[in-house]
């Protein structure tokens, strides 16, 4: 598994703090964010930032691109953080079909947007973040 794409909304929160726990859980490959509707240039955010800089990984650099269809044919897997998410992004890059997948896959959960809300939401996000990575984590190692 070479090349790994997460994918949010806005790219601030969700799939930044994905992509760097995968990014530093699997530094051999090629891991990578977007958003749908990507809030283009914009830093993670702070709350984002702060919460990863407790786990000892740098967000800070981020900043925020949008999804394209060059993104996705270089990625042998895409996560997105719910099912509506999926069902866009196949339809929007019909290709794509078959490696997309929710963060959440395994326990069948959606990740909710945790943007402009108290830092209790983020801590919650990222809690679910987590836990599909480390489920993603396990099934990776045994490909």
């Amino acid at each position: 598994m070479n090349g790994i794409l997460v994918v949010c909304e806005g790219n601030i929160c969700r799939s930044p703090m994905a992509q760097g726990l995968l990014a530093a859980a699997l530094p051999q490959a090629r891991v990578s964010s977007a958003g749908l509707g990507a809030l283009i240039g914009m830093p993670a955010d702070e709350t984002a930032v702060r919460l990863m800089d407790e786990r000892g990984i740098d967000i800070a650099p981020h900043r925020a691109v949008q999804i394209s269809g060059e993104m996705c044919k270089r990625s042998d897997l895409v996560l997105v953080m719910s099912t509506e998410q999926r069902q866009r992004l196949e339809q929007i890059y019909p290709f794509s079909c078959g490696k997309v997948f929710r963060v959440g896959e395994f326990d069948k959960a959606d990740v909710p947007d945790p943007y402009r809300q108290p830092e209790a939401a983020f801590r919650e996000t990222l809690g679910l973040i987590d836990q599909g990575v480390r489920a993603w984590l396990q099934r990776i190692h045994q490909i």
